[in-house]
């Protein structure tokens, strides 16, 4: 008898493709959509995870762009702590596509955002990147001045950009009820005071993630007509919901939303390519041994078997010169304080 089966690949099936082997030695998992060359400007953003996507790609001569670099002198991991060093520009972790898509129509003065100054004790914080100054500025017309060399930056970025490297991180959000603004945390954890009349918890759907970013992809085409958009989603789960489930099947809601929407681009654009990080690490082959203790933090050893998958598609330019483990600097992990 014949069947559509019968003679495909040993990756097809679950045995051959997956039972018999280990994270490390994986077949066919990951095939590139797209090159990309050595002078090609690649932008990244996204969540905690995005961090690390970054940083090994640059320590192999990828042309990884820098809009704000730190002064001259501020030690690593100092200037971490103020933004610098994590993404292609200071706008700290960008959790959904919504808070990408706002982000991006800011930079080019088709949006604006409410209540987006938050006061920390006597000073004040940009509520859309509430962690790049950590003590905060002296005056609200500071944080202002801030945002707008800031979003300058960014069209900039925009303009250079041939690979834009997005980790989607979350479907939860909290936002300006009026006007839907999305911040990256919730008002009350770094800065600024939570208002149920004027703050809410939004939970984005699948159809919300994916008219996202397709209209993220159309921005990037209005900048650059070469553009090309190389997905990933974070393996970390949340630390926290608030949906009023249990934060585990919570963690697998959001993560399936945001697999499903990149799966969906993916599929429908030839410019639009997807990695499989969040497989790699979170998969039940894996057996955990990627995670820290806490079951949520991706270990270093997680973090180079992703990569080694991603440069056996594309490979390094240069070779790794010897690291230490880099801290990922995460708000959401904040929320732990409140369990």
């Amino acid at each position: 008898m014949s069947s559509p089966y019968r003679g495909l690949p040993p990756e097809a099936f679950w045995r051959t493709g997956v039972a018999s082997t280990t994270p490390e030695t994986i077949q066919g998992l990951y095939k590139k959509k797209f090159e990309i060359g050595r002078s090609d400007q690649i932008a990244t953003a996204g969540s905690c995870f995005a961090q690390h996507i970054a940083r090994r790609m640059r320590a192999v001569g990828y042309s990884v762009i820098d809009m704000e670099p730190p002064p001259p002198g501020l030690k690593t991991e100092l200037a971490q702590q103020y933004g610098y060093e994590l993404y292609s520009a200071r706008y700290g972790n960008i959790y959904t596509a919504r808070q990408l898509y706002q982000l991006i129509r800011e930079s080019i003065n088709r949006w604006n955002p409410a209540d987006a100054i938050w006061s920390k004790g006597d000073r004040w914080v940009d509520a859309l990147r509430p962690n790049v100054e950590p003590r905060g500025l002296a005056s609200m017309d500071e944080v202002r001045a801030h945002r707008e060399i800031h979003l300058g930056q960014i069209r900039t970025m925009l303009k250079r950009a041939d690979v834009f490297v997005f980790t989607l991180g979350l479907t939860e959000a909290w936002i300006h009820t009026e006007s839907g603004t999305v911040y990256p945390t919730a008002p009350g954890t770094i800065a600024g005071t939570f208002d149920p009349a004027i703050h809410s918890f939004h939970n984005f759907r699948f159809e919300e993630v994916l008219s996202d970013l397709m209209a993220i992809r159309r921005l990037l085409l209005y900048y650059n007509a070469n553009s090309r958009m190389l997905l990933t989603v974070s393996p970390v789960p949340l630390a926290a919901t608030a949906s009023h489930q249990h934060v585990l099947p919570a963690t697998i809601m959001s993560k399936s939303i945001l697999r499903a929407a990149a799966g969906e681009m993916e599929s429908h654009f030839s410019n639009v390519d997807y990695f499989p990080s969040y497989e790699v690490i979170s998969s039940p082959f894996s057996q955990g041994r990627f995670y820290e203790d806490d079951a949520r933090n991706v270990r270093e050893e997680g973090v180079s078997v992703v990569m080694e998958k991603f440069f056996s598609e594309h490979p390094p330019f240069s070779v790794e010169k010897k690291r230490s483990a880099a801290a990922v600097v995460c708000e959401e992990a904040l929320l732990e304080a409140f369990a």
